[in-house]
């Protein structure tokens, strides 16, 4: 099929100051992996100021998204949104993601909580939980917009 009588959006590349803006003013993403044929794709709760990007997961000793994040040779995180100065706007982030340990760099339970919303708790029961960050190193980060 043509292009002809489709209707269609022009997207230019965001700045580096409107990414970084864009991901600072946001808190949630989605998070892709994939094993081998099979793809998982969550929103999870994330953290950006600049140098490092934190995602925030919990484990109930049943996660799947840890399964699957265990699996994932290059994981890729996309934050999106509608309104404001765009039309539409997407961030896309690949690079390693790795647990860290928060004591080990100065995030205290009061950090998390700043940082992060509420944590979203389904059917798992909360002294079950436990709260997981892992940081995405950077390799590719990559903005669109959409021009009205």
């Amino acid at each position: 099929m043509d292009m002809d009588n489709i209707q269609y959006a022009t997207t230019r590349g965001l700045s580096d100051e409107e990414v970084a803006e864009l991901l600072a003013a946001h808190h949630v993403g989605v998070l892709s992996l994939a094993d081998g044929g099979d793809a998982y794709a969550v929103p999870v709760d994330y953290h950006y100021d600049g140098d490092h990007f934190y995602v925030r997961l919990t484990d109930d000793g049943e996660s799947d998204k840890l399964e699957f994040l265990a699996a994932t040779e290059r994981p890729e995180f996309l934050v999106y949104g509608h309104g404001g100065q765009y039309e539409s706007w997407s961030i896309l982030v690949r690079g390693d993601l790795h647990e860290i340990d928060p004591d080990e760099r100065g995030i205290d339970a009061a950090t998390v909580n700043d940082w992060f919303g509420p944590v979203r708790v389904f059917d798992e029961s909360v002294p079950e939980l436990t709260l997981r960050l892992f940081e995405l190193t950077v390799e590719r980060l990559v903005g669109r917009a959409t021009i009205g």
